[in-house]
C-alpha cells in the first residue's frame, strides 16, 4: 500500500516536473549553441581579418620590393637606401596621409663582377605588427650592353660554315653567310652586302642578302636590324689596367715572348715568362704568301703561383699565353696591340655560374698551331681590335672545337678554311658553340652592366 502511494503521488506531479526540466534543460543547450555559434562567428571573422591582413601585410612586402627596384633603376650603385649606412631600412606604408603599416628592406649587395642584387622585404600592419610576411628577389641588370645575350656577335662579315653548330643567338654588324645550324635567333644589321671572296664560292663581291646559305633553320634568320654598337662596350683596357695595379695583378712586359698563365683547380695560377715559341708558315686573310706565326710556346722560365685576385683583374703588359681549370672569376686584359693565345684546353671548375674567364685582347684572340685534336674553351672572348682566329696552315686539321661562353669579335672571326666548294682545309672540321647563360647577369668583370634592374627570382620566405 505504501508504494503505491508513493507511485500514485509521483504520477501525480512529473509531468510538471518534466516540463520544467526540458525548459531549463532547453535554455542551457540553445545557450550552449548560441554562445558555440557566437563563438564560431567571432573565431572565423578573426581568422577572416587576420588572413586579410596577413594578405595586405604580404602586398606592403611587394611594394618595399617594387621602391627598392625603382631605386636601384635611379642609382644603380647604392645598396644602402641613400643612408649611407648599413641596414635593414624600415620605411611607412601609407593609405592617403594614414599609417596602415611598414616594409623593412634588407639589401645584399652584388659581389665583385655581378649585378644580381639579393632584397629581402618584410611587411605588416600597424594594427597587427605579428602578421609579417617577407619576400626574398634577386634583381639583376643585363650586361655588355645587351651584346652578352649573343653567342657570337662580328662587326664584320662572317661564315657560318656547315660544320658549325650555334647554340646561342648570333648578329652581326655586316651580312652573314650561314650554312650551319642555328637553335636560336640570327640577325643582321644591313638589308644586303657585298659577299666577299674569302667567304666561298659564289662570293665573287657579289650582292647578297643581310642572311644566306644553305644553313637553317632559315625561320630564326632576321634583316634588317639595329647594329650594336661596339663602342659602348666597357672593357676598356686602360681602365682594366688601372684596377689591376691598384686592387688586382699586374703583369710588366716580359721582356721575352710573353707571359704564360696557367689555371689551377684550387683558385691559383702559375705565372711565367715565356722564353721561346715555335714558328709555323702559315697565312691570315688577305694573304697569298706564308709568313712565320710564332705563337706555339717552346720553353717557359721559372712559374710562380699567385691567388685569383678578389677584385679578379689581371692586366699583362704583353702578348698572353692562357689555359687550365678556371676556379672563380677572372678578366685578362692585354697590353696595346698585344695577343692572347688559348695555349690548350680552358674550362671551367664547374659550369654554374660561379666560375667565368674574360679574356681581352688589344688585338686578336689566337689559337696556335698545336692546339689540342679537341679543344674546349670556356670563356668570354673579345677582340677589342683585331679577331677571334686561327691562322691557316696548310694541311693543318683538328677535329672538334667546343666553346661554352660567348664570343665579341671586330674582325672576321674564323677557326675554320674551308675551300671554295666548302671542304674543310686547315683547323678546325667541326664547332660547337654554347651560349653561356649565366654572363647575362654575371659576366666576368671588365664588361658594363644595363641601367634597369630586372626580377631573376622570386620566393616567398616562410
Amino acid at each position: 500500500m505504501k508504494s503505491r502511494l508513493v507511485l500514485k503521488n509521483f504520477m501525480k506531479t512529473a509531468p510538471g516536473s518534466i516540463l520544467l526540466y526540458v525548459i531549463v534543460f532547453g535554455a542551457l543547450s540553445f545557450s550552449f549553441i548560441v554562445i558555440g555559434v557566437a563563438g564560431y562567428a567571432i573565431g572565423e571573422h578573426r581568422a577572416g581579418a587576420y588572413r586579410q591582413n596577413s594578405e595586405l601585410a604580404f602586398q606592403i612586402a611587394e611594394a618595399g620590393i617594387e621602391y627598392y627596384r625603382w631605386h636601384l633603376n635611379h642609382d644603380p650603385e647604392d645598396f644602402q637606401d641613400g643612408t649611407g649606412v648599413a641596414g635593414p631600412y624600415v620605411h611607412e606604408f601609407k593609405s592617403g596621409d594614414e599609417v596602415i603599416g611598414y616594409y623593412s628592406l634588407n639589401i645584399i649587395p652584388p659581389q665583385a663582377t655581378s649585378s644580381v642584387t639579393v632584397v629581402e622585404s618584410t611587411g605588416w600592419l600597424a594594427s597587427q605588427p605579428q602578421s609579417k610576411r617577407t619576400i626574398r628577389v634577386k634583381l639583376g641588370s643585363s650586361s655588355f650592353t645587351d651584346l652578352a645575350n649573343y653567342a657570337f656577335v662580328g662587326n664584320t662579315d662572317i661564315w657560318v660554315g656547315n660544320d658549325t653548330i650555334i647554340n646561342g643567338r648570333i648578329h652581326s654588324n655586316n651580312g652573314i653567310r650561314f650554312d650551319g645550324v642555328a637553335t636560336a635567333p640570327v640577325t643582321s644589321a644591313v638589308a644586303s652586302y657585298q659577299c666577299q671572296p674569302i667567304h666561298g664560292e659564289g662570293c665573287q663581291n657579289q650582292t647578297k642578302p643581310g642572311i644566306w646559305g644553305q644553313g637553317g633553320p632559315q625561320s630564326f634568320w632576321k634583316f634588317p636590324v639595329a647594329a650594336k654598337d661596339f663602342s659602348t662596350i666597357a672593357s676598356d683596357l686602360a681602365n682594366i689596367k688601372s684596377l689591376a695595379q691598384e686592387s688586382g695583378l699586374y703583369f710588366s712586359a716580359s721582356g721575352q715572348q710573353g707571359w704564360y698563365l696557367h689555371f689551377l683547380t684550387n683558385g691559383t695560377f702559375t705565372a711565367a715568362k715565356v722564353t721561346a715559341t715555335d714558328c709555323y708558315a702559315g697565312q691570315d686573310l688577305d694573304e697569298e704568301i706564308d709568313s712565320w706565326y710564332c705563337i706555339d710556346i717552346k720553353t717557359t722560365d721559372t712559374a710562380t703561383t699567385y691567388i685569383i685576385p678578389t677584385s679578379s683583374y689581371i692586366f699583362v703588359e704583353d702578348t698572353v699565353f692562357v689555359d687550365g681549370v678556371v676556379k672563380g672569376r677572372v678578366t685578362i686584359g692585354s697590353g696595346a696591340e698585344k695577343s692572347i693565345i688559348i695555349n690548350d684546353d680552358l674550362t671551367y671548375d664547374a659550369k654554374d655560374g660561379t666560375n667565368a674567364i674574360g679574356l681581352i685582347a688589344d688585338q686578336h684572340v689566337l689559337l696556335p698551331h698545336d692546339s689540342p685534336e679537341d679543344l674546349e674553351v670556356n670563356a668570354v672572348i673579345y677582340a677589342k681590335n683585331g679577331a677571334a682566329r686561327r691562322y691557316y696552315y696548310a694541311g693543318d686539321f683538328k677535329d672538334s672545337l667546343l666553346l661554352y661562353g660567348s664570343v665579341i669579335s671586330a674582325g672576321t672571326w674564323t677557326w675554320s678554311w674551308i675551300s671554295n666548294g666548302g671542304a674543310v682545309v686547315s683547323g678546325y672540321r667541326s664547332t660547337t658553340i654554347i651560349y653561356d647563360s649565366n654572363l647575362t647577369y654575371n659576366p666576368p668583370g671588365g664588361f658594363s652592366f644595363g641601367k634597369v634592374y630586372t626580377p631573376l627570382f622570386w620566393e616567398e620566405v616562410r
